[in-house]
């Protein structure tokens, strides 16, 4: 089992940027890592993954190209560096640890408590 706490929400206008980090106790260093997000309304989504090594990511097709998830194992942390925001982006989002052989087939079984992320029109 792996501890998560994430960090790094708030509100932000349209276009604007913010950086979510997750820290982790544990060794984190054997698990894939994984940011998901629940909008009101709605079910939580898989946003984006990253290997224990950081060698491979997978994105969902709605932040490919806007978001990075990024670790750094020496510090045990992970990042979510989201750009180029829209209302849409709006969301708890989730941190999550989990084991599998390679993206995005893992299975995430350690959750942080999430951070709101606001994105105002």
């Amino acid at each position: 089992q792996v501890q998560l706490v994430e960090s790094g929400g708030g509100l932000v206008q349209a276009g604007g940027s913010l950086r979510l980090s997750c820290a982790a106790s544990g060794r984190f260093s054997v698990y894939a890592m994984g940011w998901f997000r629940q909008a009101p309304g709605k079910e939580r989504e898989f946003v984006a993954a990253i290997s224990y090594s950081g060698g491979s990511t997978y994105y969902a097709d709605s932040v490919k190209g806007r978001f990075t998830i990024s670790r750094d194992n020496a510090k045990n942390l992970v990042y979510l560096q989201m750009n180029s925001l829209k209302p849409e982006d709006t969301a708890v989002y989730y941190c999550a640890a989990g084991t599998g052989s390679s993206l995005p087939y893992v299975n995430f079984g350690s959750w942080g408590q999430g951070t709101q992320v606001t994105v105002s029109s």
